[in-house]
């Protein structure tokens, strides 16, 4: 059986809008667009399915119309989802403010999806070559953070376990990252994202200072906008370019990356070529509206061999 995702983080729905400018303080400003999407977590596992890397969601999914919204997404994406629905909340909501600038800003709500237990982790059984993903959001909900240390714990060594920190993980020193960063073999976030978690200056000296808090071997991956990323193992530090595009939204921007990263690594390609696929991914997802906006394989592939 080919290595599979197993996504511990958490599906919202994306409430996502288009608009001049955000509004100030008590103002208002009309939105020249707004739909409902799966988001949060979903994005990743659609990038990495879409790029033929079998997909399971461990987290939780909700009672409602934003529930039944996050199930459906999965299903027509072909991900499998094996905790059972909660009977006493909703998925949650995020509201995605989206500038012309392509900057987008977020109003989130947690539902069901904040809360999990060592029964919804312990209902699938991972196998040596899986990859597990964990969000820095999960690390935030009360409801969900130690039962998940306490899985990732007992996984044995065999399995990549990968951590994007996102927006509100601001330190090592917190005991739940203390506790998560011993485990980790791969690191996936934006460079505003390492410098804040790092407290340097410039992205050399972040690569540093994580591959100094992180085990020896882990792939740290530095995601550098339309740039491309910078990847470190080993102590070596390598640029990987970008593709020039005109962004429209880079609301699920990252996550393409992401996913697609993970994908190309679990079928045995170099992190190099994994990279360049990533940026290749990122790079099409930024042309395009909403949230789980990443290309499958093929487009991929297009993009990667017009660029040589």
């Amino acid at each position: 059986m080919p290595a599979r995702l197993l996504h511990t983080g958490q599906i919202v729905v994306d409430l996502v809008m288009a608009l001049d400018k955000l509004p100030a303080s008590g103002g208002d400003v009309l939105a020249s667009s707004a739909r409902f999407e799966a988001g949060g977590g979903f994005n990743v596992m659609a990038a990495a399915r879409r790029n033929g890397m079998p997909v399971v969601y461990l987290g939780r999914h909700g009672k409602g119309q934003f529930g039944d919204l996050a199930r459906q997404a999965m299903t027509a994406e072909g991900i499998q989802f094996s905790a059972a629905c909660s009977e006493e909340q909703d998925t949650g909501l995020s509201v995605a403010l989206i500038e012309p600038s392509a900057e987008r800003s977020f109003i989130s709500y947690v539902g069901a999806e904040g809360g999990l237990s060592a029964q919804d982790l312990n209902s699938v059984t991972v196998q040596a070559d899986d990859y597990v993903y964990v969000s820095g959001y999960s690390l935030l909900h009360e409801g969900k953070v130690q039962s998940l240390l306490d899985w990732l714990g007992s996984l044995p060594t065999s399995v990549t376990v990968a951590f994007d920190p996102g927006p509100l993980v601001h330190s090592p020193e917190a005991p739940q990252v203390r506790a998560l960063l011993p485990r980790l073999d791969l690191w996936s976030s934006n460079c505003e994202e390492a410098l804040r978690f790092t407290q340097c200056e410039d992205i050399a000296q972040a690569l540093d200072q994580l591959d100094e808090l992180l085990p020896d071997n882990a792939l740290i991956v530095v995601r550098d906008g339309p740039k491309g990323c910078w990847v470190r193992q080993h102590r070596q530090t390598r640029h990987v370019g970008g593709f020039p595009v005109k962004a429209i939204d880079t609301n699920g921007a990252g996550d393409a990356h992401a996913g697609v990263l993970l994908a190309n690594l679990a079928v045995g390609l170099s992190w190099e070529q994994a990279a360049l696929r990533a940026n290749a991914a990122a790079a099409i997802a930024v042309t395009r509206w909403g949230p789980a906006t990443s290309p499958d394989a093929q487009e991929v592939e297009e993009l990667v061999a017009r660029s040589r």
